[in-house]
């Protein structure tokens, strides 16, 4: 039977931990078939012990594409691997995550393969009649839910919002096999080179996987004034965002910029100040556990979303915010 597929991501050498929340989907999904669960690692020197910790999160198979070409994602060369290892295996389920590799990997595997991909899913099930996957994600700005099927090509694609699974428990019991799959020179592509890596100023990691995300808008009239984000976001362990309009005003960089045609996120603390909340700000932000709206304007849409709101000058709020922040830390 064909198995169901997730991909897991590493960094530096370990298994982000949004690959262990695709394993609870993808668990889930072969269960429902009666299949087995696989799950497609590509790096290098990835620990046995790390390759382990994915059968305990329920794995069944872990494929492992290592070399030291592998070490920094680069699409055409990671594509390759997968379309190689679709033909081998010809899984009928592969599940990635909507992170900025999910993002930019699955949609060019899909090309390569002529199969259907559902982007940015919120929930999969599998129908009960033809066990057609049915890839549930927000649609019209967030405004409906639209569940999509692809039932005319295999593998059925999907990725999923980070922080939007819970991790199984780790079982030390299961078992399940470690393959490491033969490299072949020609997966290689000459395209792209990597030179080196470097993280974006204020920013340690992706907003899309960050547990606290704290974002400004253009509340903040002027690009000095992000300083403050910035401040509250180290303070809370978080990292920074932006509303597209203070992306577009050259404030912070793209990467930042949080909503529809930005990065859909869901941390367990989402802190805006100064953003009005317009609906594709919204739509990114409403699968967030916990939403904290900072504006002067009572009336602001934000509002209408948030758990937490507090009406005032951002200006005064935030700093009174970092002064209990700090006061707390010393105690």
């Amino acid at each position: 039977m064909h198995e169901v597929w997730t991909i897991s991501e590493t960094y530096e050498g370990r298994i982000k931990e949004v690959s262990l929340e695709l394993l609870a989907r993808g668990r889930a999904l072969a269960d429902t078939l009666g299949v087995a669960l696989g799950t497609v690692v590509i790096g290098y020197k990835i620990p046995k012990t790390e390759l382990n910790s994915l059968i305990e999160h329920g794995a069944d198979s872990v494929y492992v594409a290592d070399d030291p070409k592998l070490s920094s994602f680069t699409c055409n060369t990671y594509s390759n691997v997968l379309v190689q290892l679709f033909a081998a295996h010809k899984p009928q389920i592969v599940v990635s995550a909507a992170t900025t590799t999910g993002r930019t990997l699955m949609p060019y595997v899909a090309v390569k393969t002529h199969a259907g991909l559902t982007a940015d899913c919120t929930g999969l099930a599998i129908e009960e009649n033809t066990q057609n996957l049915l890839q549930t994600r927000p649609a019209i700005g967030g405004n409906i839910l639209a569940t999509i099927k692809t039932p005319d090509h295999r593998p059925q694609m999907a990725t999923v919002r980070p922080r939007s699974t819970k991790i199984l428990a780790p079982d030390s019991s299961r078992t399940g096999s470690i393959e490491y799959i033969p490299i072949s020179e020609d997966w290689f592509s000459s395209e792209v080179e990597v030179l080196g890596m470097r993280a974006l100023e204020g920013q340690q990691g992706a907003i899309d996987e960050a547990d606290i995300v704290v974002s400004g808008g253009k509340g903040l009239k002027k690009k000095d004034n992000f300083k403050l984000i910035e401040k509250l976001a180290v303070a809370l362990g978080g990292e920074v965002g932006a509303s597209r309009d203070a992306v577009d005003r050259g404030w912070e960089a793209y990467p930042h910029q949080v909503g529809l045609s930005g990065k859909t996120i869901s941390p367990r603390l989402y802190m805006a100040a100064g953003i009005s909340g317009a609906i594709q700000h919204l739509a990114g932000i409403k699968t967030a556990k916990c939403i904290v709206a900072i504006n002067s304007d009572e009336h602001a849409n934000i509002f209408d979303l948030a758990d937490f709101g507090i009406v005032g000058d951002l200006f005064t709020v935030i700093p009174e915010i970092l002064k209990r922040l700090e006061s707390r830390s010393e105690a």
